[in-house]
């Protein structure tokens, strides 16, 4: 039986949800399983299949290999679910989390029986991760003689797993790591990782050394030979050192040589480029989620969601079909974690045929197109070559731009580096033609007119953007004395944000913020980004105060600048209407209604059925908008 009071919790809630489950099934058969993903069986999920989908590899003349479906893919649509080839917790997260399904842990833990140095939320990740079974066996109660044959195999597949089976060989992923030095502490996450995916190898009987061929039956592309020197003179060290900690563990399997010595070095760096990192959505606002709803429950204000609501990384993992798909800044599928397993949503519909393509970081919106190129540059060697990237789109040209000096006009100014990026951009929008001063083509529900006129230059082959000019008039603006006023001004909201963070607001500094604003919103770009922040932390302070009228007025402000920025429809702002929506529940505004629909659309198009369990307060606001 599970001995821990959370592992007990998790199955009395699990059975609530099978006693229902059984019900249905009793009065009408259904055949369906959807343990892959870890998603409690349930009819919702019904026409959330993704076997329905096939996928295949594709090769595109600028990306190379990559994946798409013969048919036409719906919105929302689960295209794939996959278990992890191999997983490694993160160290900022191995005192918080369960080293096996990656979830917070509960207040009693089960450490590993040999070492016990990681820590577990059930018995049933322990037994997974490679740990010994404990029973115990109570003689006041026999809960099993109480329940059906199908609610035993349930609590069974639960508490040991669906795949486990004494009889059968387990990989554990963790047995080779507890060998007295705990390495895995010290050694860099994706050193540990390629140690467990060549552990599982050599338990899969493929034999490590002896395969010439193991690294190609991973399929993984490499990306050792575009690493700068230092960066390979890391990987080998890193190789060397290993071979001798698993050698602990597979003397015989594995010898130290400029063989084996040579393949983790490919591996390491197939590893840096193909392995994804495992994510929880976290608020800073809300550190107990049942507190939370009794303090919202009661009328605290400043308990409304007005934190942003961020991806923290708490694992790393290879997920070898996953890795097929390419990446894109305006990517139209959607990567997202249940458990450690990895699940992927079409965000848009897609033709058959097409790529699906998701972001491996940077999206149009987030950044400009310049941070974009170079950290796809610096973290996976290539350059992207998507429709933002490639093309001159309203949000990069809006993300960091200033405003005109002409008070009457509202083209953008940009600065040199951005003019640069800009220009360099090899695809010419279809509606500018050979005629000069064409107006370029309307992207994300931004009316471009307004910001930019964009002709060809002399050459009729790129577009000419000139920093320092404005691109829809042509006045001059001096940069200079303009970013030197930026830069003063965030000082203020800077000052402001560490308060909010510190809960200790006091003085002058929220009117000191609202006057930096007024001056950013003289110096940027309607659009920028900076404005969209400054906005945002505002609507913090004031709901921190409780005075959340104005909390409300500027979190819309905000929002009105991120959707000319991502769209109206993307993630992000569906995590800002969030904030909005428990605002506007507090001051008992109708329009939250409104939020909370427009909210719960965008999160099934991201999550489908999964959103209620990506995000636990979405059910709350439902309810309290009735």
């Amino acid at each position: 039986m599970e001995p821990s009071l959370g592992g007990k919790k998790q199955i009395e809630s699990e059975l609530d949800i099978l006693g229902q489950h059984h019900d249905r099934k009793s009065a009408k058969p259904v055949h369906y399983n959807q343990k892959s993903v870890g998603i409690p069986d349930s009819t919702n999920h019904l026409s959330d299949v993704p076997h329905q989908i096939k996928l295949h590899c594709v090769t595109t003349p600028d990306k190379g290999r990559g994946m798409a479906s013969q048919f036409d893919i719906p919105q929302a649509s689960l295209i794939h679910t996959e278990e992890p080839y191999a997983v490694v917790i993160l160290k900022h997260c191995r005192e918080t989390h369960c080293h096996y399904c990656l979830n917070e842990l509960p207040a009693d833990t089960i450490p590993c029986i040999s070492c016990s140095m990681p820590l577990y939320c059930s018995q049933h990740c322990q037994v997974r991760a490679g740990g010994q079974i404990h029973f115990n066996y109570s003689n006041k109660v026999d809960i099993c003689e109480k329940m059906s044959s199908s609610i035993e195999e349930y609590i069974a597949d639960k508490t040991v797993g669906s795949n486990f089976d004494p009889k059968l060989e387990c990989i554990p992923e963790h047995k080779h790591e507890c060998q007295g030095v705990h390495w895995p502490a010290i050694l860099p996450s994706d050193v540990v990782l390629a140690g467990r995916v060549v552990v599982k190898s050599i338990e899969q009987k493929e034999q490590f050394i002896e395969v010439p061929n193991f690294l190609e039956t991973l399929g993984l592309c490499e990306s050792y030979s575009k690493m700068p020197p230092e960066s390979k003179l890391e990987l080998n060290i890193y190789s060397i050192v290993l071979l001798f900690c698993l050698q602990h563990s597979y003397s015989s399997e594995l010898s130290i040589n400029g063989v084996s010595t040579s393949r983790i070095v490919i591996l390491l760096s197939q590893i840096r480029v193909n392995s994804m990192a495992i994510v929880r959505m976290k608020s800073s606002d809300v550190y107990d989620q049942q507190d939370w709803f009794r303090k919202f429950s009661s009328g605290e204000a400043e308990t409304a969601l007005t934190s942003s609501v961020e991806q923290v990384r708490v694992g790393q993992a290879l997920y070898i079909t996953a890795s097929l798909f390419n990446h894109s800044c305006r990517p139209n599928i959607h990567a997202y974690f249940i458990s450690r397993s990895l699940v992927i949503r079409a965000t848009e519909f897609v033709a058959g045929g097409c790529p699906l393509e998701l972001s491996y970081g940077p999206q149009v919106g987030q950044w400009d197109c310049k941070d974009r190129l170079r950290f796809l540059d610096e973290q996976y060697f290539f350059r992207c070559w998507c429709h933002g990237c490639s093309e001159v789109n309203a949000s990069d040209l809006v993300i960091n731009g200033f405003c005109c000096v002409n008070p009457n006009c509202s083209g953008v100014v940009l600065d040199k580096l951005v003019a640069n990026c800009e220009k360099q951009k090899p695809k010419i929008p279809e509606t500018i033609g050979v005629e000069s001063h064409l107006q370029v083509h309307e992207l994300n529900d931004i009316d471009i007119k307004k910001a930019a006129h964009i002709s060809l230059d002399e050459t009729r082959s790129s577009l000419r953007i000139d920093s320092e000019y404005c691109l829809k008039c042509g006045s001059y603006c001096n940069l200079a004395s303009m970013s030197e006023a930026v830069k003063k001004a965030w000082i203020n909201l800077r000052r402001l944000q560490d308060s909010i963070t510190l809960k200790d607001m006091h003085g002058t500094e929220l009117s000191d913020a609202l006057r930096s604003v007024g001056i950013l919103r003289s110096i940027l770009h309607a659009y920028n980004k900076g404005i969209g922040e400054a906005e945002d932390n505002l609507a913090q302070a004031f709901c921190f105060t409780g005075d959340l009228q104005p909390a409300r007025d500027h979190c819309k402000a905000s929002i009105e600048i991120l959707e000319k920025l991502y769209g109206p429809d993307h993630i992000v702002i569906g995590y800002e209407l969030v904030k909005l929506s428990s605002i506007q529940l507090w001051l008992g505004d109708c329009a939250a209604v409104d939020s909370i629909n427009r909210l719960s659309l965008i999160f099934s198009r991201y999550y489908g059925p999964d959103a209620g369990i990506i995000f636990p307060y979405l059910g709350f606001l439902r309810r309290k908008s009735c």
